[in-house]
């Protein structure tokens, strides 16, 4: 009997569909709560906001390996370019120039090369032989390709994004086979250039590790939000106080609840089961990005999978080490979760292509 569902359709990974929808409406009622029980002005564009993208990530799902593979490069030079436009044309927004505005929309090309970078690179080396990976030549090319944007998207400046960038990039480029001493080399490096590139830091920056370092040492001023996460945090216990009845964040106590502190806000109202729960959620769904880069048929996929997965786990690592107190507070949100479009935007665009990789793959087999 034929199935009464269509063949596309049916091919979907429904229960990573499934986990990423909870995610997203368990933030929903955590975005609902911190506005004092109101949709607007985060709970319902937030929903709506996702609706659009999950539509994207699925159409993106439909496209194939080899067409993700041809437009990787010139996807990822398109973005430079609109990297550089920021530089010169960025709109100016808290003190930083990240946003391109193109009047039906405000961009933010920072966001974009998150995907880009890894895909790029999954390019280079699915081209470059395999008997090339073990020399200079396969790592200076992919070093300059996760370097020019790194340091664009610092002077912005966004260390957090820069991070992400060249975090998703590195893994790319482990996962292609380099050899592991260019990685230690690559360490003793950066420990050695870290005292200079804390001198041209802006004096935030500093202040934000300073403040990781010793967060007593200035509570009224740089200090004060991750104390008072820590504190809503604690406050909530195993069970939370319940829903809608946090104080932190209801009393303005906790600064950005809605956004980089969300899981803060969160954590006081449902305690440690709703932040254990929403932590074994996004690694189920990391987990499914870890098989389907194991699925792959080709270097390509096994490469951009792997380094696409990756990005999503460093969206949600480095936003709860940091407000938890355990990483200097660098503007990560929690994807699907903190209100705003640009993370829950990569976030679904890693999702569509790691559904149109693991498609390619079931196909070949």
């Amino acid at each position: 009997m034929p199935s009464l569902v269509p063949a596309p359709l049916a091919r979907l990974p429904w229960g990573v569909l499934a986990l990423v929808s909870a995610i997203t409406g368990f933030g929903l009622v955590v975005l609902y709560s911190a506005a004092n029980g109101r949709l607007m002005p985060w709970a319902l564009p937030q929903g709506v906001r996702f609706c659009l993208f999950l539509a994207g990530a699925l159409a993106l799902s439909r496209v194939r390996e080899p067409s993700l593979k041809a437009v990787a490069w010139p996807a990822y030079l398109l973005i430079l370019v609109l990297l550089f436009g920021v530089e010169g044309l960025g709109a100016v927004r808290g003190g930083s120039r990240r946003w391109l505005d193109l009047k039906l929309l405000r961009l933010q090309p920072s966001e974009l090369m998150k995907p880009a970078i890894v895909l790029a690179l999954a390019a280079f080396y699915d081209h470059l032989p395999a008997a090339e990976i073990r020399r200079f030549a396969a790592l200076w090319p992919a070093a300059l390709a996760i370097g020019v944007p790194f340091l664009l998207v610092m002077a912005q400046p966004d260390l957090g994004t820069a991070l992400m960038i060249a975090f998703g990039g590195v893994v790319a480029i482990f996962l292609a086979g380099v050899p592991v001493r260019w990685f230690l080399g690559g360490l003793a490096l950066t420990a050695a250039a870290t005292p200079v590139a804390l001198g041209h830091m802006h004096e935030y920056q500093r202040n934000r590790i300073e403040i990781f370092l010793n967060p007593e040492s200035d509570p009224q001023g740089a200090g004060y939000h991750i104390i008072q996460s820590k504190i809503a945090i604690g406050s909530g216990g195993v069970a939370g106080k319940g829903f809608l009845q946090g104080t932190q964040s209801h009393l303005d106590y906790l600064p950005e609840g809605h956004t980089d502190f969300v899981f803060a806000t969160m954590a006081e109202e449902w305690g440690l089961g709703g932040g254990l729960l929403i932590i074994g959620a996004y690694l189920l769904v990391v987990g499914w990005g870890m098989g389907v880069s194991l699925r792959a048929r080709t270097r390509f996929g096994r490469i951009a999978a792997g380094g696409l997965t990756a990005t999503i786990f460093f969206y949600v690592a480095i936003n709860l080490l940091m407000v938890m107190g355990l990483a200097p507070v660098v503007g990560i949100p929690l994807p699907l979760v903190s209100y705003g479009g640009s993370a829950m935007m990569t976030v679904l665009i890693c999702l569509g292509l790691l559904m149109a990789i693991d498609r390619d793959a079931r196909a070949r087999s």
